[in-house]
């Protein structure tokens, strides 16, 4: 997606202000969390692959409205493309993957599986972080746009490819029988329930990442050398998804050690410090994908996406509070302090996890 690096500078530009960009990383959240729960039954009761395919050329509709028709009506329904078809692919997507492992034996794998495939695909993102730049100045944001509605239509045809093994019979259960199955594997099962909470807060704290261009861009360079910052602030994620399923039990100081990379980095002020900030988002993916494989390992395949789906709608949740804290704060403060605010939370849920498992999770 060659917007991303940038679409927070096209907001700006077209007469946004923060508070205004907020606004529409909230409907983004709100959408994705009215929508997650019920995707999530309705990939365990019918086709996973199906909502795998619909979710990105929603995503990409959304971006096209963005790209020919630049206004807040526009974004504000982008974003609720985006929120929708992201939620229909999130929880369907993983539960995919690992109902695909585990009927060949292989759900041992799945840590370092999705973790891989999260720094393939962070690595294609930096790539198309990198060749924002020069397509901006060749180009500007029409040329990005038509990319980024490319690049979803491409993540359609290949969730296609992916197979399906369950059997329809397995899909005959109604609506809130599922829904409550999927509650009932929630209370019952703690390792799930603490997966449940690493993954809202790693995710939903982690949705400010929305600003870092907005961060690269309060050092004072120009903008076309933002999408350069923001892919040195982004860099560090693929190292952390490749080695996901690894040194699970260090948890809790590798959060402290990622919260306190955050905070300095953003409060430096200086371009050197997205370097900084690009380790704690490393360490935070390396938490994230470790959380998720721990969740899928304790819950059954029949509410599978139902489950994962909840881990969604609570990330949202925390996001639409994240989003709204910085939109406050930012009648008062610039983005760097914010983002150093931000580490709170990984903070306090290291300590959780010390203090419930002995620094393990």
């Amino acid at each position: 997606m060659l917007l991303y690096p940038v679409y927070p500078l096209l907001f700006a530009e077209s007469g946004l202000s923060t508070a205004e960009i907020s606004s529409l990383f909230v409907i983004w959240s709100v959408t994705s969390f009215t929508v997650e729960i019920p995707s999530g039954v309705w990939a365990d009761m019918f086709s996973r692959r199906k909502l795998v395919v619909i979710g990105p050329l929603l995503t990409a509709v959304g971006y096209g409205l963005w790209t020919f028709l630049p206004s807040y009506p526009a974004f504000a329904a982008g974003f609720m493309l985006w929120g929708a078809g992201g939620a229909l692919s999130s929880g369907a997507l993983e539960a995919l993957v690992y109902e695909g492992l585990d009927r060949v034996g292989a759900a041992g794998s799945y840590a370092r599986l999705i973790g891989r495939s999260h720094a393939i695909g962070t690595t294609a993102a930096l790539v198309a972080t990198a060749f924002a730049a020069p397509v901006t100045a060749v180009g500007g944001y029409h040329a990005l746009g038509v990319a980024s509605v490319a690049t979803q239509v491409l993540c359609a045809l290949a969730g296609l490819s992916l197979p399906e093994s369950r059997a329809p019979a397995e899909r005959e259960e109604g609506y809130f029988t599922v829904l409550r199955a999927g509650l009932r594997e929630t209370r019952r099962s703690p390792a799930a329930g603490r997966a449940i909470l690493l993954i809202i807060v790693l995710m939903g704290v982690g949705s400010l990442d929305e600003y870092v261009p907005l961060l690269a861009a309060a050092t004072g360079i120009g903008a076309a050398a933002v999408p350069l910052l923001v892919f040195l602030a982004s860099a560090g994620v693929p190292l952390g998804g490749w080695f996901a399923g690894r040194g699970t039990r260090w948890t809790a100081p590798a959060l402290v050690l990622g919260a306190a990379c955050l905070a300095a980095g953003a409060v430096s002020g200086h371009p050197a410090g997205l370097a900084v900030v690009g380790i704690a988002y490393g360490v935070f993916q390396w938490a994230t994908a470790n959380a998720e494989a721990r969740l899928q390992d304790a819950i059954t395949d029949g509410v599978r996406a139902t489950v994962t789906s909840i881990a969604g709608f609570g990330s949202e949740v925390l996001a639409v509070l994240a989003f709204a804290a910085f939109a406050l704060g930012s009648a008062w403060s610039g983005p760097g302090p914010l983002y150093a605010l931000a580490a709170v939370p990984y903070l306090l849920i290291a300590a959780t996890l010390r203090r419930a498992r002995g620094g393990r999770t």
